[in-house]
């Protein structure tokens, strides 16, 4: 998903003496209650959980909406959710799942009485045909485009109106049943997604899909208008999860999302305790915050507490391969050759960051992506080469830029994105003689003029729905790429190569763990020698939080579950035996 977020290593051995991870208390008579609350970068850019695709959507609408399966926060495991149990066919086609008796969505007008809220097995099979239906302007939605369309048996026969039914997706014996068109080993962390969330059948037919009624832990409150504005979000007093004790979830009362994307401001709200957590710090105040207040981190019990992690992110400039000047592969090379990472990362991220951009598009994480190659796929990277970048150019057509024109660059507005556009800009002209024009806008412009074309050159990033490469990869598949009927193509560069997508196709096909990785390997080696992309930094987070938030776990996805969080002051000799039974 669209996102930006950003690592620190320099500070990496001294924040490593005074990192912990929370852990739940499990007094009960102490949870419940309070507000947390922290910044997004921007606001939902759709109040319709199949048509996210952004994080910011994700990260608020994910407390609301459930799917049949979750996430746990802290392993990134699957785990259930609406959905109790279930049971995988030997051929791994056929998914049958026992659906719990005790959810009900969120109080809204179209329900008469509570009774009429207790989630059904039909509203699960109207979610997937409503999911599976074109929009109003014909278009496929981003769920089934992305997750269902070539996965769920039957789904694209009843998009083209060939069948009144689903045949995938069934009850059968009190159960609801899922079969695919193939064997599918990403299936279920696909159904953790937002995007198929399950909605009421009563709400759909209502045509009230955007009042956002979910079954999840917290229920849409209110948007406020301030400075800055904020989506407030209330407990689900029905909710049907209970802690390991019996106590209901969630425990917090409201969760409130800030909508800031000054990092700055972001800063003085959280040392002004308006907000609870800041997981970005701006590249300028990183030495004050972190050595500055070491004394915060280091006291017992600390008033702050840090936590580190790598997360799947990626951050990279798209080509526009619709514009003729780069449809020559040697002009997008000569492109990354002129780009001095090192620079980038010495100068505007000041060295907040996991690696430099000299792989491809999946995070090189190996504690992750177990078995995956990255030492193979770094040798088709791109290292600094202005010598060569000069050269392809010439070779091109373009010596030393002459003909080649101006080329704009498009990136939301942030102090990051703006500082690594300025910055792209200056090299690209000092070493290629080429004008770049910098044109910030909001996220959700940006996202619509990637779809479009009206640019040269986008700024993006990706962090991972589910730990797989495959979720890296599926955004430059031909398949994927944005038309007038299917406008929710992630391929913004508009990609074309039929290599790359056999060998992608083949990698999601195979069952064999080591013949998979080594295939989409391939397949990214395809993708560097013929680049879509610049490949820029991959990232991690550096969250700070008041030491009183509990039970929030941070990991790689930056994926977000309040439902167990908890406000709760440290006492200094319940720290104290925290810190050892850690030991």
């Amino acid at each position: 998903m669209k996102k930006s977020i950003k690592l620190m290593r320099h500070f990496f051995y001294i924040l490593i003496a005074i990192f912990i991870v929370s852990c739940s208390n499990k007094n009960k008579s102490e949870l419940s209650g309070g507000e947390i609350r922290m910044c997004i970068n921007s606001e939902p850019i759709t109040h319709i959980s199949y048509e996210v695709s952004d994080y910011y959507s994700a990260i608020v609408f994910g407390q609301v909406m459930e799917g049949l399966v979750s996430l746990d926060p802290h392993t990134l495991k699957v785990t259930p959710q609406i959905a109790s149990s279930w049971k995988i066919s030997d051929d791994g086609m056929t998914y049958t799942f026992d659906i719990r008796n005790d959810v009900y969505f969120h109080n809204h007008p179209a329900f008469g009485s509570k009774s009429e809220r207790l989630l059904k097995i039909s509203d699960i099979i109207k979610t997937f045909e409503v999911i599976c239906t074109p929009t109003q302007k014909g278009t496929e939605t981003v769920s089934y485009s992305y997750l269902l369309k070539e996965n769920l048996l039957g789904a694209e026969d009843y998009f083209n109106k060939k069948e009144k039914t689903i045949k995938g997706i069934k009850e059968v014996d009190g159960k609801l049943q899922i079969t695919l068109t193939q064997k599918d080993d990403n299936f279920l962390n696909k159904l953790a997604q937002i995007q198929l969330a399950i909605q009421s059948e009563k709400i759909i037919n209502a045509d009230a899909i955007t009042d956002i009624v979910g079954t999840g832990p917290f229920y849409f409150n209110k948007y406020v208008n301030g400075e800055p504005p904020y989506i407030s979000l209330a407990k689900n007093e029905d909710y049907y999860e209970l802690d390991e004790q019996g106590k209901q979830l969630p425990y917090l009362d409201s969760i409130k999302f800030y909508i800031q994307n000054r990092k700055l401001e972001q800063l003085d709200m959280f040392e002004n305790k308006e907000i609870d957590l800041i997981l970005e710090l701006p590249t300028s105040k990183i030495t004050k915050m972190v050595e500055g207040r070491l004394a915060d981190f280091n006291s017992t019990p600390p008033l702050l507490m840090l936590y580190k992690n790598p997360t799947l992110n990626t951050h990279y400039f798209n080509f526009n391969m619709n514009d003729p000047r780069f449809a020559d592969v040697r002009v997008r090379q000569a492109f990354i050759y002129a780009f001095d990472k090192e620079r980038l990362g010495r100068e505007v991220l000041k060295n907040q960051y996991n690696e430099l951009g000299y792989y491809g598009i999946v995070p090189p994480l190996s504690s992750v992506f177990k078995g995956y190659d990255f030492n193979e796929v770094k040798k088709y990277g791109y290292n600094y080469n202005p010598e060569k970048a000069k050269k392809l150019l010439a070779e091109a057509g373009y010596p030393n830029g002459k003909g080649f024109g101006s080329v704009n660059l498009r990136f939301s507005i942030g102090d990051v994105n703006s500082a690594v556009a300025d910055e792209f800009a200056q090299q690209i002209f000092q070493v290629l003689g080429i004008n770049v024009n910098i044109d910030g806008s909001t996220f959700e412009q940006l996202n619509t003029d990637a779809i479009e074309g009206n640019g040269d050159l986008f700024k993006s990033s990706w962090i991972a729905d589910y730990p797989k490469p495959e979720n890296f990869l599926m955004n430059f598949i031909s398949s994927n790429i944005p038309t007038a009927e299917r406008t929710a193509g992630l391929n913004y560069s508009k990609y074309s190569n039929p290599t790359f997508d056999k060998y992608v196709e083949e990698g999601n096909r195979e069952s064999n763990i080591g013949k998979k990785l080594n295939l989409y390997s391939k397949a990214e080696i395809e993708m560097l020698k013929n680049p879509p992309l610049i490949p820029l930094w991959y990232t991690g987070d550096i969250e700070i939080a008041y030491s009183n938030v509990r039970n929030l776990y941070f990991n790689s996805l930056s994926y977000f579950n309040f439902k167990k969080v908890y406000l709760k002051p440290w006492t200094a000799e319940e720290y104290q035996k925290e810190i050892t039974s850690k030991k």
